[in-house]
């Protein structure tokens, strides 16, 4: 396996795509059939598609790259110290997962040694597989770029959650924000930031989020 970790390398993509098409399987058929919701001691809910997600994304990785670490929302750290490691969100966006809304994916980052090298959002439902690499961003292999926005009046705005925004993002500026915005919509969690590196928004803003939620990103 190559230790390029870009869009450009035909294997190490080949890889992403097995990984996420394994795990999306698995969340598709949770989102499509019944499940139980639990609350977790932030208060955030977690099913057993975000579990099950996650211990088939840490298993591939792991026969993969096994000296590479893992650090993941439902399973915590492995290895964190190590000069390459992924970050797993297998599920951002679980309160839309519960709701039977499809704007949420799967998020998964590498870090060397500590900068993210690589990222990717993928949405099984919605068949969407967004992959970067700081130089170059695809949407299921074909590249993608932000687009140019020549004002504020002219922007499209994001975020996951207003009342959260609104609570933690100086309120009162934040509601100055949204008016001077053409449109401002809660398309969110990492759904606002596909939409946002695919060129269809003009900016997300989230004022609360998680080294899962943002490195991937």
């Amino acid at each position: 396996m190559t230790s390029k970790f870009t869009v450009s390398d035909t294997s190490f993509m080949r890889f992403i795509e097995h990984v996420t098409e394994e795990s999306g399987r698995i969340i598709a058929s949770y989102f499509r059939g019944e499940f139980t919701v639990e609350t977790k001691a932030d208060d955030t809910p977690v099913t057993a598609a975000d579990r099950r997600a996650e211990e088939i994304i840490r298993g591939l990785i792991g026969r993969e790259f096994p000296v590479h670490g893992l650090i993941g929302e439902e399973f915590g750290e492995t290895s964190a110290d190590a000069e390459y490691v992924w970050i797993i969100d297998p599920i951002d966006g679980t309160k839309s997962f519960v709701a039977g809304v499809p704007l949420f994916g799967t998020l998964i980052g590498l870090l060397h040694k500590g900068s993210p090298v690589f990222g990717v959002i993928a949405n099984p439902v919605l068949g969407i597989l967004l992959c970067g690499d700081n130089r170059r961003t695809t949407l299921n292999g074909a590249p993608v770029t932000c687009r140019p926005c020549a004002s504020l009046n002219q922007a499209t705005l994001c975020t996951t959650s207003p009342l959260t925004a609104s609570r933690h993002a100086q309120g009162r500026n934040f509601t100055r924000l949204t008016e001077q915005v053409k449109l401002f919509r809660a398309w969110g969690d990492c759904f606002g930031y596909y939409l946002l590196a695919a060129g269809r928004i003009d900016a997300m803003l989230d004022p609360l989020m998680k080294s899962w939620d943002s490195l991937p990103l």
